[in-house]
């Protein structure tokens, strides 16, 4: 039995084998490429491939190379009780190691058995968010430079999560209705944002020197930047036009790890996130925040300025208002919501 997991008694549909679906056949021959070509032809993210290439991989060299197919629900088990009880992963690695062997197991090799559904799960726990007062937001980002304070600002000011901003196309701006497009955010969901007034002078400038990096890039006959889905196909121009250019451009080409195609990516995430942290280090701020912690900053701000909490959560893309719903307890345990007994007793 694993530590801190949830096992309940499946009901009597789930003991037997699920339909399998049918999916078209893989044309790799290794386990590890079939499951690349599995996680693309779904349409999962990069990042999602990489994580359970490396799950996958682990559990393979856990087991002495033994191939998957060889194995079932006690090897798993011995291997999720190994990354909880010996390694110490939080729930949220291991529920994501547990999703790369289900989808290993299900998708690639086409297993659909009991075992899959009775195995055990990380019960997840909810943590407060870490959230910086006003004044701690505006020392952070007056330690900030460049496009990297730009950056940070944009991620104050509209409540994107980082993926998203750096995500970003000149074509998503919408100047004349003050509004920003997300594209395909968490979830493969869009959805508009405002586009703050103090952010219009910043971004222009931010939109002319970019312009500047495009048209290098155009007068070089480099391959344009990386289009969703099969739009390149679709339109093979449309990858060199200005209006699908990065808002924040990297300074230099790199290697698309899918396509092996070189052109310039976007802002690398990493990059920001040094900067950022350097940032809170000069602010002398001790709290545990990240790039994210700007986000629970503009939800909270907004909370406590008097915004509706519907209205929040669609500027934060939450498909549930519950998970909106967190910051209310950071504002009810903040600033005085509470009055403690001992500020009541006779000096």
């Amino acid at each position: 039995m694993l530590p801190s997991v949830a096992r309940t008694t499946p009901p009597r549909a789930l003991l037997r084998p699920a339909p399998i679906v049918d999916l078209p056949p893989l044309k790799a021959s290794r386990l590890l490429e079939q499951l690349r070509e599995r996680i693309r032809m779904m349409h999962y993210s990069l990042r999602t491939e990489q994580a359970y290439l490396h799950w996958c991989r682990a559990f393979i060299r856990f087991h002495g190379l033994k191939h998957p197919a060889t194995m079932g629900g006690p090897e798993v088990e011995v291997f999720l009780t190994h990354l909880a009880a010996d390694r110490g992963l939080a729930p949220s690695s291991h529920r994501q190691a547990l999703s790369a062997l289900l989808f290993l197991y299900g998708k690639v090799l086409g297993q659909q058995l009991p075992w899959m559904q009775e195995i055990g799960r990380p019960i997840p726990k909810r943590r407060l968010p870490v959230v910086l007062n006003v004044d701690e937001v505006a020392t952070v980002l007056g330690h900030m430079t460049g496009e990297h304070q730009l950056l940070a600002r944009l991620l104050y000011g509209t409540g994107l999560r980082i993926s998203e901003a750096l995500g970003l196309r000149v074509k998503d701006i919408d100047f004349a209705q003050r509004a920003i497009y997300v594209r395909q955010g968490k979830g493969g969901k869009d959805r508009v944002v405002m586009l703050p007034a103090s952010l219009v002078p910043g971004l222009r400038a931010q939109l002319a020197a970019g312009r500047q990096v495009w048209y290098r890039d155009v007068e070089d006959g480099r391959a344009g930047v990386e289009m969703p889905y099969a739009l390149e196909r679709k339109y093979p121009r449309a990858g060199a036009s200005w209006g699908w250019f990065w808002l924040f451009p990297q300074d230099h080409h790199s290697t698309d790890p899918r396509s092996g195609i070189v052109r310039r990516h976007h802002l690398y995430d990493e990059t920001f996130q040094r900067a950022f942290k350097r940032a809170i280090r000069l602010a002398d701020i001790h709290k545990p925040a990240t790039p994210h912690t700007l986000r629970h900053c503009f939800a909270t701000h907004l909370l406590q300025g008097g915004s509706d909490i519907r209205t929040v959560q669609e500027l934060l893309g939450h498909a549930d208002v519950a998970t909106t719903m967190i910051y209310t307890h950071v504002l009810r345990m903040g600033g005085g919501a509470v009055r403690s007994p001992l500020d009541v007793l006779p000096a």
